[in-house]
């Protein structure tokens, strides 16, 4: 299996890895086939995101496509934010082979989540 030059920068070198004490959105999503679980924090600001922490159990792939959707994230509005898909994802990385690209569908879900429970928060 051949990962890019990105893949492999991004999981030697993860970015914006932790947790986060109190944050105003959290995610976590997991895929029981392949046993990968990604967790995201977001600090929101007048819904725009202003930090953003990841934790991640799994392989090479799940674990770049969590950095680097937290890179893609940051300082962008929520909206902005939720429209980042999988594919955007996977092609910022220089491309997932096939049989990874379900990782990039846990990047997405668990960003997509982590905004949902803001969302939920801020209503109540």
């Amino acid at each position: 299996m051949q990962y890019s030059e990105k893949v492999m920068d991004h999981f030697m070198n993860p970015r914006n890895v932790g947790t986060m004490e109190n944050p105003d959105g959290y995610g976590k999503v997991g895929n029981p086939s392949c046993g990968d679980i990604m967790e995201i924090f977001l600090k929101i600001e007048n819904d725009i995101i202003t930090d953003v922490k990841f934790r991640t159990f799994g392989c090479a792939s799940a674990i770049a496509t969590s950095s680097v959707s937290t890179e893609m994230v940051l300082g962008k509005n929520i909206h902005e934010a939720l429209e980042i898909t999988n594919k955007v994802v996977a092609e910022a990385l220089g491309g997932l082979p096939a049989t990874k690209m379900h990782c990039s569908v846990l990047a997405e879900e668990a960003l997509k989540e982590a905004i949902e429970d803001y969302l939920a928060k801020k209503e109540k």
